[in-house]
């Protein structure tokens, strides 16, 4: 069984394009398939009186959600410069979008598919957006009941889309042992007889080489330069 390997580097650039090219080499230097980014434009998405999460507030000592993503951003130039370098290493690019005007200009810098964030699971407008683009769909389902997973599985199937994997996602950052749930592997791909990848917050390789054991064909996992920076 051929199992994809994602490099999440998301954020941890920390707004630095330098950074960013660093982490797109270290992914590749690691054997990763693909590295993501998370692209977003904050004054379109956060209120300005939104507050942080509480693990990103003890993590960075931020409280306004708005004030810690600004420091995040990288414009849509800089994610064609990190997508060159990924060509130049030889490890796909993929970016995270959003809103739904910048997913379009992501899609011309080459990526391999659709990485929908577990966020967006219930966004439906922007399922069907995704799948119009004739890419592979990677769906994690992180908070997802099993009524809101089958109703974007409708939704991306009546727009045609291609290839749908489902990740099974647990949303703490890190997720403790007893929360990982991997038995929803197994249920996932019998319930809804499509292939099924792990998104992985867990701190160490258990979890995804388990996962693997169970069956995943698409492994996810968050990176960083620094485990000890902020943040």
């Amino acid at each position: 069984m051929s199992v994809v390997v994602i490099a999440e580097a998301g954020v941890n650039h920390d707004g630095s394009l330098d950074k960013a090219l660093a982490l797109v080499r270290a992914a590749r230097a690691a054997g990763a398939d693909v590295v993501k980014f998370q692209h977003f434009r904050t004054d379109d998405i956060v209120a300005r009186t939104a507050g942080t999460a509480a693990y990103q507030a003890t993590n960075t000592g931020q409280t306004k959600q708005h004030d810690l993503l600004r420091a995040l951003e990288l414009d849509l130039d800089a994610f064609g410069r990190i997508a060159a370098a990924c060509r130049e290493e030889g490890i796909d690019f993929l970016c995270t979008a959003f809103d739904v005007e910048s997913a379009g200009d992501l899609v011309t810098l080459g990526m391999p598919a659709m990485k929908i964030p577990s966020g967006e699971l219930t966004n439906l407008p922007m399922l069907r957006r995704y799948a119009g683009f004739g890419l592979p769909i990677w769906l994690s389902t992180g908070m997802g009941e099993e009524a809101e997973i089958a109703e974007a599985l409708a939704t991306l199937e009546a727009a045609n889309a291609r290839e749908v994997t489902i990740l099974h996602c647990t949303s703490l950052y890190p997720a403790p042992p007893e929360t990982l749930n991997l038995a929803a592997i197994a249920t996932l791909r019998a319930r809804f007889a499509r292939p099924v990848g792990y998104s992985d917050h867990s701190l160490d390789d258990h979890a995804s080489i388990a996962a693997v054991a169970l069956g995943a064909t698409l492994i996810e996992k968050h990176f960083t330069l620094d485990a000890t920076a902020p943040g």
